[in-house]
């Protein structure tokens, strides 16, 4: 079973909604999971929040967070997380921000970091990655990982 298809499959049976926050990954995380037929059960949307500045008013990311970690942390993503859960009114919110590339990484942060997160408003994970390929492939990597994370979460 597809990981979007298994998160569905949990989500529907718990009751459960899902909304996801997506940097690097252009929309691909909400993409997948709409892929499987019946996700209006559980999957309330997505916001797609590439630029700082919607970070910031969609999602409620402090801009001093920002100015201080930078948009592709741990603590972005985690509050990325938190901001889209509770902007949706969802019961887990995802997020995933990263460098997708070719350009903007430095020796700090590579192209390639990706950083994770899920929560449920209560607990929550966030996770760092480091993938290796060209832009898209990168992109579908942070993807999947997203949807290993909630899995994970779902099942833990």
């Amino acid at each position: 079973m597809a990981l979007e298809q298994e998160i569905g499959t949990i989500l529907a049976e718990r009751g459960l909604t899902l909304a996801v926050a997506e940097s690097c990954t252009g929309g691909l995380v909400g993409h997948r999971i709409t892929s499987v037929a019946g996700a209006s059960r559980y999957f309330l949307g997505g916001i797609l929040a590439y630029a700082d500045a919607v970070k910031v008013a969609c999602l409620g990311v402090e801009s001093a967070l920002l100015e201080q970690e930078g948009a592709v942390s741990a603590d972005v993503a985690e509050a990325m997380a938190v901001g889209v859960r509770r902007a949706l009114g969802a019961d887990i919110g995802a997020a995933v921000t990263g460098i997708a590339g070719p350009g903007g990484g430095s020796p700090e942060k590579p192209v390639g970091l990706v950083f994770l997160a899920v929560c449920d408003g209560e607990e929550g994970q966030v996770r760092r990655q480091q993938f290796a390929g060209d832009r898209e492939e990168i992109r579908r990597q942070a993807a999947t990982e997203a949807l290993k994370l909630v899995n994970d979460y779902l099942k833990r």
